[in-house]
C-alpha cells in the first residue's frame, strides 16, 4: 500500500508477493526476513512490526476530525465559489468546466481538514459542498450582469403631470398627501431581508437547472457538474487497508 496521507515513516507496500518460498520471505515494508509469524496488508507480506506500526500510525476517525473537515471544505467551497463568479464577472462567461476545478479544490480541502480521513460522510459533505459553490456563484454573477445592464439602458424621460395644474390642484394635492402616503405606504411594503435572502438562495441552488432553459449548453453544464462532484466524491473516498493475520511461518521443507 501506497499511502500518500501517511506519514513517510509509515511501513510502505507498494505490490504483494507471493512467489517467495517458505522460510525464505520478507517484509514488503522494511525487506527485512520473516522467521516466525507474518501478516499480510494489501496483499504484501509484512512483518509484526511493521503490521503494528501501520496500525497505530492510521487515523481515527472522531468527531473533532469530521468538524475540522468541515470547516476546511467550506473553505474550499467558499474559495470555489469566489474562483467561479470573479472568473464570471471579469469575462462575462460562465465556463462550465471551472466546476472540476472546485470539485478538486473542496475535496482536497476536506481531506486536508480531516488529516487524510475519508467516508461516507466525507464524501455526501463534499457532494452538497461542492454544488452549493458552484450553484451559488450564479448570484454575484446575476448581480453583476444586471448593474451592467442597467447602466447600458438610456435614462428614462420622467413626466410631471402636477406642473399643469399649479392653481386649485396643488392645494388639493397639498391636502391629500399625507392619505396618499400612506396609500403608497401600503402598496408597496418592506421587502423582508428573509424573503430576499430564501429567494437568491432558491434561485442560486436551482441555477444549474434553470439553464436547462438552452438544453444544449444547459446539459453540458450540468453534466460538468456532475464530473466534478464525482471528482470530489473519489477524493473524499475511504482509504482502505486491510490488514490480515497473524500468519505462521511454514518451515523450509528439508532437503534429502
Amino acid at each position: 500500500m501506497n499511502n500518500p496521507d501517511t506519514p513517510s515513516s509509515a511501513p510502505q507496500f507498494a505490490t504483494a508477493e507471493y512467489t517467495a518460498p517458505a522460510g525464505s520471505q520478507v517484509c514488503g515494508s522494511c525487506n527485512r526476513p520473516i522467521s516466525e509469524n507474518y501478516y499480510r496488508v494489501n496483499g504484501s507480506l509484512a512483518c509484526s512490526t511493521c503490521a503494528t506500526q501501520l496500525q497505530n500510525q492510521l487515523p481515527k476517525d472522531t468527531h473533532s476530525a469530521f468538524v475540522r473537515a468541515m470547516l476546511f471544505g467550506f473553505g474550499g467551497a467558499i474559495l470555489g465559489l469566489i474562483l467561479y463568479s470573479t472568473f464570471g464577472i471579469i469575462t462575462g462567461l460562465e465556463i462550465g468546466y471551472l466546476s472540476l476545478a472546485v470539485g478538486y479544490i473542496v475535496g482536497k480541502a476536506i481531506r486536508m481538514g480531516s488529516g487524510g480521513l475519508g467516508g461516507r460522510r466525507y464524501q455526501i459533505a463534499a457532494v452538497l459542498l461542492t454544488y452549493f459553490a458552484v450553484s451559488m456563484s450564479a448570484i454575484p454573477i446575476g448581480i453583476s450582469q444586471s448593474i451592467k445592464d442597467s447602466k447600458a439602458k438610456p435614462p428614462a424621460a420622467h413626466t410631471t403631470g402636477s406642473a399643469t395644474n399649479s392653481g386649485s390642484g396643488s392645494s388639493e394635492s397639498a391636502s391629500t398627501a399625507p392619505e396618499a402616503k400612506a396609500v403608497a405606504s401600503d402598496e408597496k411594503p418592506g421587502i423582508s431581508i428573509w424573503k430576499l435572502v430564501g429567494t437568491l438562495l432558491f434561485y442560486g441552488l436551482a441555477s444549474p437547472f434553470l439553464e436547462l432553459q438552452s438544453p444544449v449548453n444547459g446539459a453540458l453544464g450540468v453534466i460538468i457538474l456532475l464530473v466534478g462532484i464525482r471528482i470530489a466524491w473519489r477524493l473524499t473516498a475511504a482509504q482502505k487497508v486491510d490488514i490480515l493475520g497473524p500468519f505462521q511461518v511454514q518451515p523450509k521443507p528439508a532437503t534429502s
